[in-house]
């Protein structure tokens, strides 16, 4: 099998969108998907937000979203929002390829380091982020105010 990864662009956003609504279900939490293609592309041409795509043989099979934020103590840094990578690939590196660019991308650009958020019950991704000597926060309560 033949991965390749690659910097996404606005004319992926109807496949990546698929991706979003595959982990949602994952998740299981589809009913709380408010976004949509026409949003996703109009957050991404005015530079929101960029992503990694992993393709195999041109199709669109992983995807790593990100943007970066500003820490008060850290200065700037990556937070990435979703790695997702389509179920019946999972398990074939694809993950770590997309964890990696993104890595790099960081590293790149002047960050201070990487943020991210996973399921207490995911234990397939808390493995993976454990071996990459990730730190785990245990004393922030995370928040968010929906409109």
């Amino acid at each position: 099998m033949n991965i390749s990864t690659r910097q996404g662009t606005a004319e992926d956003i109807p496949a990546i969108f698929e991706l979003v609504k595959e982990l949602a279900i994952y998740e299981r939490a589809l009913n709380q998907v408010t976004n949509n293609v026409d949003k996703m592309t109009r957050d991404y041409n005015e530079k929101l937000f960029d992503f990694f795509v992993a393709e195999v043989d041109a199709k669109i099979i992983g995807l790593c979203l990100y943007y970066y934020r500003y820490s008060t103590w850290k200065g700037k840094r990556l937070y990435m929002e979703d790695i997702i990578v389509t179920e019946s690939m999972r398990g074939n590196g694809i993950g770590k390829i997309l964890f990696d660019a993104t890595v790099t991308a960081a590293k790149q650009v002047g960050c201070t380091g990487m943020m991210w958020q996973v399921l207490d019950w995911n234990t397939s991704a808390v493995n993976f982020y454990r071996k990459y000597g990730t730190n785990f926060d245990n004393e922030w309560i995370n928040c968010n105010l929906d409109f």
